[in-house]
């Protein structure tokens, strides 16, 4: 008992390998780290081999009282793994990312959750497969452990969020013991397990293992892009589009984080992929003509775009493609919109998982998300309030140097995204020096510390948080940011705290996320 209160992590010797252990300096600082914020540095990082090493370090972890909090790619902007106690081991499943078993019968994916987004389209496409909701922006970096836990939304947004890929996973609970859910072909029998774990911000438990719904690949594209003259207009054909679900993916720009993406993308490497996933397709006189097409439009086709839409059509047959895509502009033009070149919509499909360079602004600003889920009978109503918001603080943000776009997106026939997006003058933290790409954060400008800027972003992402909530607002990667409490009757939350006290009664599984 004396080692283990001398040495912390001697409650683990025996039972997890001497390299599954990180606890150097350099890597107890860049884990304390998210894209946002920083926290306690944690005890160790535990990197294990497999999954039965996750159970035992988990289990020998807890028996001493030491608290785990779990990590995914680390691209979580809400506090996911900043522990509010420095007693902990922090989780980094990166190691664990076998594809376990691919089942073309059953249409049905296996997976370690420390695999990648990128890495398991790389292990699907060949097969022309894909899971049913297949990642987000970040899946270079994401993993599917992470989505899992914190919930995403962009690829295949059409027909809903990333845990909506999900029919089963394989939890770690803080115990050590590991529990199934689910079938690994239907979802649910019985009451749904596997949506008791799903966005569950690893409060209940780690995942070590998920089966994946898999669909087939779509064969043929359509891509449009749309200008509008006025929010009001882009709301109107973006929810037009989601409730007749004719889009895989539909997303939008306000003019300023347009602006900000223009800055940053590379037309050579755009053209260059555009022509690679026409390839592959079998086609490469139209990638050619594609790829021409994006260099000779350049970057002035978005210059006197107030608001801008862009969506994807996706099925077997090109003429299919082609008439969801008619369609599509049918129903835009009929809200105020006007097609523009398609250049946006076709780069970001033809190289869907990107280097994370986004992640920072284009001359080395601070960035941050903030977001809000709505029905489309509210979108204009919170679109509005936010920008209220943002004029009634418009002095001390230009005085500061803190700007603030949004991205737009359909998820379902029932709801939409708006996404308040924060730039300002910081310097960059460890997570960004090691995420993004060396070649690029050489070209950055970057910034020195500026406390005052990044308190006004803080007072803003709660304002903006505030007032979705008044609107009945529903989150994603709720983690420590945003109020699940707010948004549950009594007897709803007492149920998820009746259940974080059974599955984690010491209290030891990532304290405080979620709220609990």
């Amino acid at each position: 008992m004396n080692a283990i209160l001398a040495n912390p992590l001697a409650a683990l010797d025996g039972k997890v390998g001497a390299g599954s252990l990180l606890t150097d300096e350099a890597s107890r600082e860049l884990y304390r780290h998210d894209v946002y914020a920083a926290g306690p540095a944690p005890l160790a990082v535990f990197r294990p081999a497999s999954v039965d090493e996750l159970a035992a370090g988990i289990g020998a972890a807890t028996a001493a009282g030491i608290a785990i909090v779990p990590r995914g790619g680390g691209m979580s902007y809400t506090g996911g793994y900043l522990s509010p106690t420095a007693n902990f081991i922090l989780i980094d499943t990166a190691s664990l990312n076998r594809v376990i078993a691919v089942n073309e019968t059953d249409m049905t994916v296996t997976v370690e959750c420390g695999i990648t987004w990128e890495e398991l389209r790389r292990e699907l496409q060949p097969r022309g497969l894909r899971t049913k909701t297949w990642g987000t922006l970040s899946g270079i970096n994401a993993t599917v452990g992470g989505g899992m836990s914190q919930n995403g939304v962009f690829w295949g947004a059409g027909s809903g969020t990333v845990v909506d890929s999900a029919l089963s996973f394989d939890v770690v609970l803080a115990d050590g013991s590991m529990v199934s859910t689910g079938s690994s072909f239907f979802r649910p029998y019985g009451p749904d397990l596997t949506g008791l774990f799903a966005a569950d911000c690893g409060a209940f438990g780690v995942k070590a293992r998920a089966t994946l719904r898999l669909v087939r690949e779509g064969a043929a594209f359509g891509y449009g892009s749309f200008s509008f003259d006025t929010s009001d207009q882009l709301f109107a054909g973006m929810s037009a589009v989601a409730r007749e679900g004719l889009a895989s993916e539909s997303f939008g720009f306000d003019p300023f984080l347009q602006a900000q993406r223009m800055k940053r993308d590379s037309l050579a490497s755009d053209a260059k992929s555009l022509v690679n996933m026409m390839k592959a397709q079998g086609s490469l006189l139209k990638g050619l003509k594609e790829g021409a097409k994006v260099a000779l439009a350049g970057r002035s086709f978005l210059d006197d775009v107030p608001f801008s839409l862009h969506c994807i059509s996706e099925r077997r047959r090109q003429n299919e493609a082609d008439a969801d895509m008619a369609e599509i502009t049918r129903l835009i033009e009929a809200a105020g919109g006007k097609a523009i070149e398609n250049t946006i919509p076709k780069i970001l499909r033809a190289n869907p998982f990107p280097p994370v360079n986004s992640m920072v602004g284009p001359e080395g600003e601070r960035w941050v998300p903030v977001h809000g889920f709505l029905p489309h009978s509210k979108l204009v109503e919170g679109w509005n309030a936010v920008q209220a918001l943002f004029a009634s603080r418009a002095a001390e943000m230009a005085a500061l140097g803190v700007n603030a776009g949004a991205m737009l997106a359909a998820v379902s026939p029932q709801v939409c995204l708006i996404e308040p997006v924060f730039f300002w003058p910081e310097e960059l933290n460890p997570l960004h020096r090691h995420a993004v790409e060396p070649a690029h954060l050489a070209k950055l400008k970057g910034f020195p510390a500026n406390a005052a800027s990044t308190a006004l972003v803080a007072e803003l992402r709660a304002g903006v948080v505030a007032e979705f909530q008044k609107l009945g607002a529903v989150h994603l990667q709720i983690a420590r940011t945003y109020p699940l409490k707010a948004g549950h009757s009594p007897g709803s939350w007492d149920l998820l705290k009746s259940l974080k006290a059974k599955v984690d009664p010491k209290g030891l599984m990532n304290p405080g996320s979620l709220g609990l």
